[in-house]
């Protein structure tokens, strides 16, 4: 596998250069709204993420060689998906890790795909960028009926513009998409008007499942000249049997005890446990294991699963680092296996109450 280069975390620093380019004011702007900026959005509190020392660490990186390759076994971290019961009926809960931070959940009676990438980079570009190291665990045509989409920010691992075009297209242009402000432009110039905006801890509802939009730590951006115009967060999905919590990216921020307070508890959650390597530079913006355990645990999770590990090599641990480092940190906190696991790519597993 050809190692790329980590292009979402490389366009941030350089994207500072858009506050000398004119940018216009945030539509968005609620002064009365502690993330809000006049130029878009902000972590609030001491949350805010900067680009200092990006350099430095592509040059530490590069001396130290890392990351290693992951070990062979890695090369086997996928099932063949059950694609019969994925096609069933969906009324039985049940989560599908295609990958990276791409999960098929079936809940509500709706089928729910949360950040999907299926293409072979996290890129802007076909040639250059991280390069997939697994296959989807289930191919894009090969998905049941999805009802609606969940975004939780436009870093290019996690809003990818040929996954999203042709789902709308696979679905005869009836798929909902459901973004955090200021994406709904960008859904806009591929034709796509399915698409509803909210606001952390605004909400809408279909079919009678809830999707709320939280906050989390983290940041966006999709060129130079745009860090921080769209807003960021984290899903609460509430259906009639099953409140499920997806985080995207996120640093540790006392925002998870008032998610837990506010929409929780949860029968399972989808956490990130990847991508955080060096600390000192990834801390801010990724959780490492120990720190998925901390939000498991704010917002009251029954079962928590780690993801955005494995597929896209987007820091300096080995891709298949975060499956150990999650079991030494769950030893070290008197958590048991069953509470907070992994998936290998294209397994389901029931996510009943």
């Amino acid at each position: 596998m050809k190692r790329g280069r980590p292009v979402g975390l490389m366009l941030g620093p350089l994207a500072l250069l858009g506050r000398c380019a004119g940018l216009k004011d945030n539509p968005y702007y609620d002064p009365s709204r502690p993330h809000h900026t006049p130029t878009g959005f902000r972590n609030p509190g001491p949350g805010e993420i900067k680009p200092e020392g990006f350099w430095r660490w592509q040059r530490e990186r590069r001396l130290n060689g890392v990351p290693k390759p992951p070990g062979a076994a890695h090369r086997d971290w996928r099932v063949t998906p059950d694609l019969a019961l994925l096609h069933a009926s969906a009324g039985n809960p049940s989560v599908t890790w295609i990958g990276h931070a791409t999960l098929l959940l079936r809940l509500g009676g709706l089928n729910v795909l949360t950040d999907p990438h299926f293409s072979e980079r996290a890129s802007p570009v076909s040639f250059a960028g991280p390069r997939r190291y697994q296959p989807p665990g289930v191919a894009l045509g090969e998905l049941p009926e999805i009802h609606a989409v969940v975004i939780s920010h436009n870093h290019y691992d996690h809003l990818d513009i040929d996954s999203v075009r042709q789902l709308h297209r696979q679905s005869g242009g009836t798929l909902r998409f459901y973004v955090p402000l200021g994406l709904k432009p960008w859904f806009a110039r591929l034709g796509i008007d399915t698409v509803t905006e909210l606001d952390w801890w605004e909400h809408v509802e279909l079919g009678g499942v809830r999707f709320t939009l939280t906050p989390v730590q983290h940041w966006s951006a999709r060129s130079l000249f745009d860090r921080n115009r769209t807003l960021w967060g984290g899903w609460a999905i509430r259906a009639p049997e099953l409140n499920v919590f997806f985080s995207g990216d996120t640093g540790y921020s006392p925002d998870f005890q008032e998610i837990g307070r506010r929409l929780g508890p949860f029968d399972f959650a989808a956490l990130p446990i990847g991508a955080y390597a060096p600390r000192w530079f990834m801390r801010a913006q990724h959780v490492d294991p120990a720190g998925a355990l901390k939000i498991h645990r704010d917002i009251r999770s029954l079962r928590s699963l780690g993801v955005h590990w494995g597929t896209f090599e987007m820091s300096d641990e080995s891709l298949d680092d975060p499956p150990r480092e999650l079991a030494a940190a769950r030893r070290e906190a008197g958590v048991d296996e069953a509470a907070f696991f992994v998936l290998r790519i294209g397994e389901t597993r029931s996510i009943l109450p």
